[in-house]
This record gives C-alpha cells, sequence and structure tokens, in this order.
C-alpha cells in the first residue's frame, strides 16, 4: 500500500469519524422528533438513495453497472439487505430507548466485531503496535460513561444487533470492492436497503404517516440524510484504499464528537473520565496511522483469494 493511498484512506476514514459522530448526535434528536423510527429511517435513505443514484449517473458509472455479472449482484444485495435495511431499522428503534451517547459507545464497537471477521475471513494483519491502539481504543470505550451506563435494555441490544449487522456487511463489501467502485457499493447499500425499507413500510402501512410529516420533521430528516450521504460515500472510499480493521478502528474518533456534543448542548460539562477517553483514543488512532504501512506490508504477504487489496480507486 503506497503512502498516499495511506493518506487518502486515513482522512477519508477520520472523515467519517467527523459525520458519524456528529450523525449520532443528530440523530438522537430527529428520532424524536419524527417519532416513528421505521418511517425516520426509511425516508432518509431512500433520500440518500435517490441521491446517490443521481450521483452515480454524474459520474458515469452506468457503464461499470452493465458489466456487473452475478456473483457481483449478489454481494450488492447482499449489502443491501444486511448493511442498509435491517441494521437501520433496528439502530433508530433503538435509539428511541436509550442514549445518544450509550448508542454511539456500542455503534463503535463495531472495530471488534470486524476485527473478529476481518483477520480469519481476510486474513488482514497488523504489527504489535496497532494491537496496542487497538488495545488503546477498546479501553477508551470503557471509559465513556463505563460499562455502569448500560441498562441492556431493549434499545441498547437492537443498536448491538445492527451493530454486529453492520460488521458482516463491512467484510462482504471489503471483498466486493476488490471490483467494484466505492460509488457503486455505496449505492447498492442505499438502493437495496431502501426497497427492503420501503416494502416493509408499505406493508405496515406507514404511508400515512409520511404524508402528514410537518415541515420541522422534513427539515430533521433532510438534515439526517445529507450526514448519511457522506457517511456513505467517504466510509466506502476509504474502506476501498485500506483494510476494514484501519478504518473500523478510525472510525471509533466518532465517539469524541458525539460526546464533545452532547457536553455542549445536553450535559453542559466534559467529565474527566470523558478527557480520559479522548486521550486514549487519540493514541490509539495515532498508533493505527503511524504504523499503518508496515501493517500493509505484513498483509501483502499474507494474501488469499478472498482478500481484497488495500489499492484503491481502480
Amino acid at each position: 500500500m503506497k503512502r498516499s493511498t495511506i493518506i487518502t484512506a486515513t482522512s477519508l476514514a477520520l472523515g467519517t469519524a467527523l459525520i458519524s459522530g456528529t450523525a449520532n448526535f443528530v440523530a438522537k434528536i430527529s428520532v424524536t422528533v419524527v417519532k416513528d423510527p421505521i418511517v425516520f429511517t426509511t425516508l432518509k435513505n431512500a433520500m440518500v438513495a435517490l441521491l446517490l443514484v443521481g450521483i452515480i449517473l454524474g459520474a458515469k458509472k452506468w457503464s461499470e453497472i452493465k458489466t456487473l455479472n452475478r456473483r457481483h449482484w449478489l454481494k450488492l444485495i447482499a449489502i443491501g439487505l444486511i448493511g442498509g435495511s435491517v441494521p437501520f431499522a433496528l439502530y433508530f428503534t433503538g435509539l428511541t430507548h436509550t442514549s445518544a451517547l450509550n448508542a454511539s459507545l456500542i455503534h463503535k464497537t463495531l472495530f471488534l466485531w470486524v476485527l473478529l471477521l476481518a483477520i480469519p475471513l481476510l486474513k488482514e494483519r497488523m504489527t504489535k503496535w496497532q494491537w496496542v491502539g487497538i488495545g488503546a481504543v477498546a479501553v477508551a470505550n470503557l471509559f465513556i460513561g463505563g460499562f455502569q451506563g448500560f441498562k441492556f435494555n431493549t434499545g441498547e441490544l437492537m443498536i448491538l444487533a445492527a451493530t454486529m449487522l453492520w460488521a458482516i456487511e463491512n467484510i462482504i463489501a471489503k471483498i466486493a470492492l476488490k471490483d467494484i467502485s466505492s460509488l457503486t457499493v455505496a449505492g447498492a447499500r442505499m438502493i437495496f436497503g431502501s426497497i427492503a425499507l420501503i416494502t416493509f413500510l408499505a406493508i405496515r402501512g406507514g404511508g400515512t404517516a409520511v404524508a402528514h410529516l410537518s415541515n420541522v420533521q422534513w427539515g430533521w430528516t433532510l438534515l439526517v440524510s445529507a450526514l448519511l450521504l457522506g457517511y456513505v460515500i467517504t466510509w466506502y472510499a476509504a474502506l476501498k484504499r485500506a483494510p476494514a480493521t484501519y478504518v473500523a478502528t478510525l472510525l471509533v474518533s466518532a465517539t469524541l464528537v458525539t460526546n464533545t456534543l452532547t457536553a455542549i448542548f445536553i450535559t453542559h460539562t466534559f467529565p474527566l473520565v470523558q478527557i480520559g477517553s479522548a486521550l486514549f483514543v487519540t493514541l490509539g488512532a495515532y498508533l493505527m496511522i503511524k504504523f499503518a504501512k508496515p501493517a500493509a506490508e505484513i498483509a501483502s504477504n499474507n494474501i488469499s483469494p478472498v482478500q481484497t487489496p488495500a489499492e484503491g480507486g481502480r
């Protein structure tokens, strides 16, 4: 993996973390305002899907889409169903029953689930210092409120289930990104996922609720949709260029953003424990970035047929 590729992937992953941290905070308010989490997540996902269709056509990706074979389509459909529909319904329903901070903390365990899957399935490897970095990030997650803040209620369990599904999606996406552009994969996730959500909403009879949304509710939905669009574009672009474990670990930085926004607008305090967490996340991210190139060189000697090379943008 070239140094320029590492720099690009790192910038994209950290950009995703910034968007994700903001989205976690805003989504808690938005889903409360809209009230029905299924209507909310279906609308915002459908909006993003439509925007991505326009972007894909504008980027002249139609020629790529026409060359996709049956195996490619099966992967893209799986990404849409596993990553773009069910987990969104679980996450936003769960978010109505827990705090934005707890939701963010649970979601940021994503890197652990990706780690457990990527090492055996993608043959990804890390240096010993990156393992130290992962340990620092894990400790940071424990620091934010600590496990004592969890109630292990239905909401938190739904968010955990969504996170695990997103981890599985990441592995499938990493494999798909070997042959398909990140924009097409992002589009497939949102388009197929939206079709599934719209179908569910129609069966449930949610059309009436959509028709009666106020301007304020539409405004919040549009705001979260914009954040989600930025998230999927930068996330898959980063995943195209770097190991899944690398980008998933850097995503934990989003917790710092959610934490800061919560302190400024909700709690009006920034406890010492959260400062400690920020230091551990910063240390972990630094070690992951510092030793990214040596890790890529290790992985290049262990490439298997299912592993995705870390060279992106081709």
